[in-house]
């Protein structure tokens, strides 16, 4: 594919997907760190309702509106978890499951019982996205990245995810080292002084913009995969925090570029006539590199993992 093919065809989803999945891997890491990696699954259910709300009540399907009835809705499950934590003394794994579960079968019926005929929101379209859809209409080829009139023409999916990850990438750099100390000893945190309820708090609004940002383009299913897989990969690879999140952000490219070729050119490798899903697929590659890590990755080489610094 030359440059004429490739820069209105492929270049933006792959960049988007890109960006979804450094955004989501980067707090993911915390996430996981923390035993809190349902929290990002439930993020990614959770943002349904919101938006189909947020279209009931403007009629249309456009990028502030639904960002913030997803916002909504992530807000109302945190305090909704939070609530049932504490109320019904259960623990938090199954508080998540319990609002994520009940918040996006109550999306899916209200989108079943919505018409959304005229406008590109349906089921299909919450578990998968549309990532295949953000063709750079305006562009002609590689000069194009340095031409306005064709950069204004630019799918809107791609600059809101890069500067959703500029944003988590700057809250992250700016709060590491509460971050990690809180991480990985809140008790002493507290005792320093630092306010890790707000800290963790703060975390999981990280975590809910980027998988608000990342849902119109790539739906819930890579983003799941995403705040997991990746950082869990890299756990593997080595005991140093900082090791871990360069780890995460290479495994979370090689994830979105491989598994978009794949699911395009895959299929006609094989003698298939269509492509499969795009965020299926790059969900999929980020399942297969954290298996590749558990079978060869160091750690087996130096036994259980120790405790990272």
């Amino acid at each position: 594919m030359n440059g004429a093919e490739f820069v209105p065809l492929s270049l933006v989803p792959m960049l988007t997907g890109i960006f979804v999945a450094v955004a989501c891997a980067l707090p993911g890491n915390f996430l996981v760190l923390r035993r809190q990696a349902l929290i990002g699954d439930a993020i990614s259910h959770v943002v349904l309702p919101g938006i189909v709300v947020a279209f009931l009540i403007t009629g249309v399907v456009s990028t502030w509106p639904m960002l913030l009835g997803a916002a909504g809705a992530a807000v109302v499950a945190v305090v909704a978890i939070e609530a049932v934590r504490r109320l019904g003394r259960i623990e938090a794994g199954a508080a998540m499951g319990v609002i994520f579960t009940a918040m996006f079968a109550g999306g899916v019926l209200l989108l079943e019982q919505s018409d959304t005929s005229s406008v590109h929101l349906d089921v299909e379209h919450a578990l998968y996205g549309n990532l295949e859809s953000l063709i750079w209409l305006d562009a002609t080829g590689w000069s194009s990245l340095w031409d306005w009139q064709a950069l204004k023409g630019l799918p809107v999916e791609l600059p809101r995810m890069a500067l959703t990850l500029v944003v988590v990438a700057a809250f992250i750099a700016l709060f590491w080292r509460p971050l990690k100390i809180s991480t990985f000893d809140e008790g002493f945190a507290q005792t320093i002084g630092m306010r890790t309820g707000p800290l963790g708090l703060a975390l999981v609004i990280m975590a809910a913009i980027a998988a608000v940002a990342a849902f119109d383009a790539v739906g819930s299913i890579i983003v799941i995969a995403m705040f997991i897989c990746p950082p869990a990969a890299a756990r593997l690879m080595t005991n140093q925090l900082e090791h871990q999140i360069a780890w995460s952000v290479v495994f979370a490219i090689i994830a979105a570029v491989l598994g978009y070729v794949i699911a395009g050119y895959g299929p006609l490798w094989i003698g298939l006539q269509d492509s499969v899903s795009a965020a299926g697929m790059i969900a999929t590659m980020s399942g297969i590199i954290l298996g590749l890590a558990a079978l060869f990755g160091p750690h087996r080489l130096r036994g259980s993992a120790a405790p990272i610094g």
